[in-house]
């Protein structure tokens, strides 16, 4: 097993709903997306993002998409139109999750490093 960053596995959109922040991520693979499920997990992605996230983590399987969805409840100081934060949209929540390192099959390593743009 090799330890690859995220963003050369799949990439990933996200946005604000209300103080939620709402993020998609995709595999560019096809055949990835169990490896996505097995290293995306609830508990890792809060760990992930640690004191941003003061709610909970929810995952939504989208296996007809190759993606999952997660809501990071309370990660937005109130959300756009209250918060100073300086992405009360939640903008920049996929590109640190890209950022997370996770554990790949050798061979998906080889296959897969750099296909991603290091955010």
């Amino acid at each position: 097993m090799t330890m690859m960053p995220l963003v050369d596995l799949a990439h990933a959109r996200s946005g604000d709903k209300g103080d939620t922040a709402n993020v998609g991520v995709i595999v560019y693979e096809a055949e990835h997306y169990d490896l996505l499920r097995g290293a995306l997990t609830v508990q890792r992605v809060k760990e992930h993002f640690g004191e941003l996230v003061k709610g909970s983590v929810e995952r939504f399987e989208l296996p007809n998409l190759h993606a999952l969805n997660f809501l990071l409840h309370g990660a937005l100081d109130g959300g756009g139109t209250v918060s100073l934060m300086n992405d009360a949209q939640g903008k920049v929540f996929s590109t640190a999750l890209l950022r997370m390192e996770i554990d790949v099959p050798d061979e998906v390593a080889i296959k897969m490093r750099g296909r991603g743009r290091a955010p």
